[in-house]
């Protein structure tokens, strides 16, 4: 099924079906979440249908938000599809950019809203199989050495946040 997500073409916010955007590699706003509790980072492997980067681990959740939605929202509604989330507090951090090739002919060129959830205990998860194929509770210092060790196994941007900019996205954790 085609999504129109935003991208900028000639500086301006247009629509445009999200498969073309990825494959051409444009750039386009986007959210990635990262929940934290006891110390420990939510981290999921994404769904092994994916279009691009299946069965590889990645920050809590990320994705596109709707045309007219604000990143808030977007990051919000995209915990509460992915994993059964609802009701945690995010903090925006920040807004970075990036740009990685992902796979299948595919590259991610994102302007990428972080927010970061912190709970005092591990919440109950319902992960959507169509998305996520597992989730697991880490601490940051071994998502750190798994990725030097093994860095295949996770999506490029998960990579980068963590190399680029952890301390937006892990509050120093």
């Amino acid at each position: 099924m085609a999504q129109d997500i935003p991208v900028w073409i000639d500086a301006q916010l247009q629509p445009m079906d999200k498969l073309e955007v990825h494959r051409r590699g444009l750039k386009h706003p986007a959210v990635s979440v990262f929940v934290v509790a006891g110390g420990k980072l939510l981290i999921q492997q994404r769904a092994l249908e994916k279009y691009h980067t299946p069965g590889l681990w990645a920050n809590t959740c990320c994705t596109h938000p709707f045309w007219d939605e604000s990143p808030a929202d977007c990051a919000t509604r995209r915990l509460a599809q992915e994993l059964g989330l609802d009701g945690i507090a995010l903090e925006h951090r920040g807004v970075v950019e990036y740009r990685a090739q992902v796979g299948n002919g595919m590259i991610e060129h994102e302007v990428v809203d972080l927010f970061l959830g912190q709970c005092d205990t591990q919440p109950a998860l319902n992960p959507d199989p169509a998305e996520v194929n597992a989730v697991r509770w880490i601490d940051p210092r071994d998502l750190r050495s798994e990725i030097a060790a093994f860095p295949g196994r996770f999506t490029p941007w998960l990579r980068v946040y963590l190399s680029e900019h952890a301390d937006l996205a892990l509050a120093g954790l």
